[in-house]
């Protein structure tokens, strides 16, 4: 019987332990040399992190000798992405299901059909089952001198999740090979100015340095969270205390390197690295991202924020208004665990009893010593907060792991 549930808390664990670890198609195909090429242009065009954040979808990956005239440099990096775009099927196909296609043909949608950029058909790719076992696919609307790839081999596959499948070569489709204009350029200032952010975009623009590094990101991808002029005003006295390398630091903290949609941020949650995270050495400057009630918030663990409007969002940028300044707990005391615990339920009123004589009454607790946060005084400090806001981005899943594993050593009691 203990064996028994051993196994059936073991099975459990495992499915959370997925669900934790997430999707990474970046290391999926970086085990594999072969398709080094085809995992640097997904990194490049930023396809990498759209394919990690859907769900249900297969990717056809394609091996460095197949990877034809899609490696020169005649296409842009927005070219390039529609033609890869056409490689993620918005669907599951491991080798079994492929070989087990219903009347031995299917057509199946691209994230470049969803991109908005394909015209009619030219979005879906055919599957065809051929005798003995062989697998086509030909991008629909396909010329008729295009010849379909065929299916290799399959590299790895989460079953209904997703699936890494190797193709033969590049698919072809004059629509997503078409020439796509570089998006105009963004005026970071001008853009914080004109809603919600002025003086954040001025503190930005006095700090030469956090500003060429969150200005020279914004171009590839960057999601910034811009605290909005009431809550820059209130956190002013704090930043003029700081010194000229945590001024720095904090501004770097508000910029995260990736770009996430309010899409994304609302149905994920876990730890968000900044762009202070690779700035500052031997410092995490990390906070967590929740939503709660269609409220996204970051909590710091010194401050909780909320979005409050979205300035921009549109790939490879956004920008969202917070209501907090974004204090970390690198630079100022995190909150106390008794802040962060409900408060007791009220006492129940106990029957006075008659004081005996020479008795006094009893002192009241000395309170804790509440000072006003404020910059760490030096670098042990700050390693002490680390070690005190440090937590498992993925604690709440753990949690209900545990909770699953509880019922099911239940069960097979």
């Amino acid at each position: 019987m203990g064996l028994r549930r051993l196994a059936v808390a073991a099975a459990v664990l495992a499915v959370c332990a997925a669900a934790v670890e997430g999707f990474d198609i970046l290391q999926i195909l970086g085990k594999h040399d072969e398709f080094s090429q085809f995992c640097k242009l997904l990194n490049e065009t930023h396809l990498a992190g759209d394919i990690n954040r859907d769900r249900t979808i297969t990717v056809l990956a394609v091996a460095n000798g197949d990877m034809g005239h899609l490696t020169s440099a005649h296409y842009s990096l927005g070219t390039i992405r529609h033609i890869l775009e056409l490689h993620v099927v918005a669907d599951y196909y491991d080798e079994k299901k492929l070989k087990q296609l219903s009347h031995g043909a299917t057509a199946a949608s691209t994230l470049f059909q969803r991109s908005g950029f394909a015209p009619g058909m030219a979005g879906y790719v055919n599957i065809t089952q051929h005798r003995g076992g062989k697998v086509t696919f030909i991008v629909d609307d396909a010329a008729d001198s295009v010849k379909p790839v065929t299916f290799v081999k399959q590299i790895e596959s989460h079953r209904y999740d997703y699936s890494v499948l190797q193709v033969s070569s590049v698919l072809s489709s004059p629509e997503a090979e078409a020439p796509v204009a570089p998006p105009a350029p963004v005026n970071l200032t001008e853009l914080l100015s004109k809603k919600y952010c002025k003086s954040f975009a001025g503190l930005l623009a006095a700090d030469a340095k956090a500003f060429d590094t969150i200005n020279g990101t914004k171009d590839t991808a960057l999601t910034l969270f811009c605290p909005v002029d009431a809550a820059v005003a209130a956190f002013m006295p704090k930043f003029k205390n700081l010194t000229a390398k945590a001024k720095t630091a904090i501004l770097l903290y508000h910029a995260v390197p990736d770009y996430y949609s309010m899409q994304f941020l609302k149905s994920n949650k876990g730890k968000v690295t900044t762009l202070a995270s690779t700035s500052v050495a031997k410092k995490d400057y990390t906070y967590e991202a929740q939503t709660e009630a269609d409220t996204v918030t970051l909590d710091t663990t010194v401050t909780t924020s909320t979005i409050q409007a979205t300035v921009r969002d549109d790939d490879p940028l956004a920008i969202y208004a917070v209501s907090k300044f974004l204090q970390p707990k690198e630079l100022f005391k995190p909150k106390k665990a008794e802040d962060l615990a409900p408060s007791p339920a009220p006492e129940v009123p106990k029957k006075k009893t008659k004081k005996k004589p020479g008795s006094t009454s009893a002192a009241a607790a000395p309170s804790d010593d509440d000072s006003a946060d404020g910059p760490a005084a030096d670098d042990s400090a700050d390693d002490a907060a680390d070690k005190a806001g440090a937590a498992p981005s993925m604690l709440t899943r753990w949690g209900t792991a545990a909770a699953m594993v509880a019922a099911a050593l239940a069960l097979g009691a």
